[in-house]
């Protein structure tokens, strides 16, 4: 089996103003910070002679081409992303970076933020806008019920709240 893989599809390209700070952030942590210190424990690796048996050599060139490829991702995404950070006109209505509070059939409620693919994590309750429940958030108004389907079933929620 060879190595390639096929393209994966770009997530959407909008970006909250804290999601592209972030980003930027380590952009710059990578390239003026990690970078340098990461190509200096490589040319001190490289004084000390036979590079093919110098494990701080070859792992200093493997974290290089890292931070690279990261850096390069970061600079490409960027340069391509939109960010959003006016609240929308209706403010009854669910809208990219909108603070959702659902409630399940329980009565259990959890509140999420609706963002970009690039800054989602579901610890903080920041949910990608491409997933399914976001998906099926967007465009709904306070109260209305929103489905989805999932593996054990159709789960069902309530919007209890919106706020930007």
């Amino acid at each position: 089996m060879g190595r390639w893989r096929p393209p994966q599809k770009r997530g959407s390209r909008y970006i909250t103003r804290a999601g592209a700070d972030a980003l930027q952030d380590e952009l710059r942590q990578l390239w003026k910070v990690e970078r340098p210190k990461v190509t200096d424990a490589v040319h001190e690796a490289a004084k000390n002679g036979d590079r093919s048996e110098n494990g701080d050599y070859i792992y200093g060139k493997r974290r290089l081409a890292e931070i690279d490829r990261r850096v390069r991702y970061l600079t490409k995404r960027l340069d391509e992303l939109t960010i959003v950070d006016d609240k929308p006109a209706r403010q009854d209505k669910v809208f990219f970076a909108a603070y959702v509070t659902l409630e399940d059939e329980s009565g259990a409620e959890t509140t999420y933020q609706i963002v970009g693919p690039d800054e989602f994590d579901l610890k903080q309750n920041k949910l990608s806008m491409d997933s399914p429940l976001a998906r099926a958030m967007i465009g709904k108004l306070l109260d209305d019920e929103v489905e989805i389907q999932t593996p054990s079933g159709t789960q069902t929620y309530f919007i209890t709240a919106i706020r930007y």
